[in-house]
């Protein structure tokens, strides 16, 4: 990540260029409102990401003819900061769109007290919780609500396939206590449950505590085999650090959020030789490996942190649906046209520069597309919510790497009832 919050200027300049050819002929605005965890390392790479995306938008001749002003404000993980973050850049600034949260704990207070109230849509790159789900099959999202990641329930699958892949047979479950920590600690409960891998405690752990002590003694006292870490880099740092100290097992299974350097580099790499963790994945299509390399021409360096390719996409689909919606759109408009954008049967159309202006082409003879974007071809159903691939990783003296590939296929075959 150190490398991508460096060369992140170069890349901006280079957008910013590509853009002075038609600057000219954009002499209006359309405000985008993003709400990230800038503050932290691992944060600021996907606000970065969804940055590029705009950048890519301009360069193809922005939205309806208007230059995209993405407007970045700092969640710092925090609910109330995230909420209060929303409304200046709905009741202030004037946003049509929401990008964000990270974290299912900041993004459903931002749904339901500002989102939702406003008539604004809310796309989320990295929001899991099955409670949103829940949310929309009442109707109390209003179809405002979008994300390009995949629910709790896939991920506690997959995690504890590998949990049993590592012959773990008891296990210590340690979870950030907010909404997507609760419900992936359930979940992966049932789940491991099902493959006779015994649960000898489940520990939520609050955010910014100075000591985990209590909590690691807690789970200590059942003798588990290994552990699993369903946390944020802030407090598995403290917590796993304290965890090896005083003994524990370094068979450690971790969530996507812990595919982070901030992490690896707090904990020290010789203790996490034996842990390994899980992540979403793209398909293995031609449009994933565009976004790579040209994320990596950019930047500096490939897409290696949690959640890039879904901030690409998320901001992607967003712009993309404010150009079919047309420049007076509602938010309801707007979040209606994401169906026009995603279209199966639609003109394909790339995550680039080039394929936005082709998409903004197609749109305007009345036709719809589907975007090919940095996770596939991305698809909503009824609740906003999309499938996707996993990988399992592990670290590196350099960062992670990826162990085994899971296809869709395999995916389904671990959810319950497939």
């Amino acid at each position: 990540m150190t490398t991508t919050l460096k060369t992140f200027g170069a890349g901006l300049a280079l957008g910013l260029s590509a853009l002075a050819s038609g600057a000219a002929a954009q002499s209006c605005e359309v405000k985008i409102g993003g709400i990230f965890p800038t503050s932290v390392d691992w944060g600021r790479p996907i606000a970065e990401t969804a940055k590029f995306a705009v950048d890519q938008v301009n360069a193809g001749g922005g939205i309806n003819g208007c230059t995209v002003d993405l407007l970045l404000r700092d969640s710092q993980s925090d609910p109330k900061v995230g909420v209060d973050a929303a409304k200046a850049l709905v009741d202030l600034d004037g946003v049509k769109v929401l990008l964000g949260a990270v974290g299912s704990g900041v993004s459903m207070p931002i749904l339901t007290t500002v989102a939702v109230p406003a008539g604004i849509p809310e796309f989320s790159c990295c929001s899991a919780a099955t409670a949103f789900t829940a949310l929309a099959e009442e109707g109390k999202s209003k179809g405002l609500w979008f994300r390009t990641y995949p629910t709790t329930d896939v991920q506690a699958a997959v995690t504890a396939k590998i949990v049993a892949d590592q012959g773990l047979e008891k296990v210590a479950i340690f979870y950030k206590n907010d909404d997507w920590g609760q419900d992936y600690a359930k979940l992966l409960a049932g789940y491991l449950d099902q493959m006779g891998v015994t649960v000898t405690e489940s520990v939520a752990a609050n955010a910014a505590q100075p000591s985990y002590r209590a909590e690691v003694t807690t789970a200590l006292a059942t003798a588990p085999d290994g552990i699993v870490g369903l946390l944020y880099p802030t407090e598995a740092s403290v917590l796993i650090r304290e965890w090896i100290s005083l003994g524990g097992s370094q068979k450690m299974v971790f969530s996507n959020s812990l595919r982070s350097d901030e992490f690896r580099e707090a904990v020290g790499d010789k203790y996490l030789t034996q842990a390994v963790g899980m992540d979403n994945a793209a398909p293995r299509v031609a449009s994933a490996d565009a976004f790579v390399a040209s994320y990596t021409e950019n930047f500096g360096s490939g897409p290696n942190g949690p959640g890039l390719p879904n901030s690409y996409d998320a901001a992607m689909i967003a712009m993309l649906a404010m150009q079919a919606a047309g420049p007076d759109a509602s938010g309801a408009d707007i979040a209606a046209a994401v169906a026009k954008v995603t279209d199966p049967a639609g003109t394909p159309v790339t995550a680039d520069a080039d394929g936005f202006a082709k998409a903004a082409e197609v749109l305007s003879a009345g036709d719809t597309v589907m975007y090919q974007g940095a996770t596939g071809n991305v698809v909503f159903d009824a609740n906003g919510d999309v499938a996707a691939p996993a990988v399992m990783w592990k670290f590196t003296e350099t960062g992670t790497e990826e162990v085994t590939y899971f296809t869709m296929e395999d995916v389904r075959s671990m959810l319950t009832g497939n």
